[in-house]
């Protein structure tokens, strides 16, 4: 059985031409391995409430981004530690931003 996912660096260049197509803002924080590196996607809306999204395995096979992480507007830190210390755990992930209003539902668009 062969694995049909789309190339990583792939994925990242559309989603970034998604976004800015949207009028939103779009960045590379972190290149990852270029065909098979998993993908953090980080949301904000004009800089604020931000939410690390990471493709989370379901029974069905699908594979859709789930919030894994939510800003605490009273402790920035922590968040900011978390993402780091998930870069530090797959060497190979790639980190962006993506800076677009209602990224909730820009991501629940997104097919897995």
């Amino acid at each position: 059985m062969s694995d049909a996912r789309l190339p990583a660096h792939l994925e990242v260049s559309a989603l970034l031409r998604l976004v800015e197509s949207n009028g939103g803002f779009a960045a590379v924080l972190k290149r990852g391995e270029r065909d098979a590196g998993t993908i953090l996607i980080l949301t904000t809306d004009r800089g604020n409430n931000a939410i690390l999204w990471e493709r989370m395995p379901h029974l069905d096979g699908t594979r859709p981004y789930t919030a894994s992480r939510k800003q605490d507007i009273e402790n920035k830190i922590d968040f900011e530690e978390y993402v780091g210390r998930r870069m530090k755990q797959d060497p190979d992930a790639w980190v962006i931003e993506l800076d677009i209003v209602n990224a909730e539902r820009f991501i629940s668009t997104m097919v897995t």
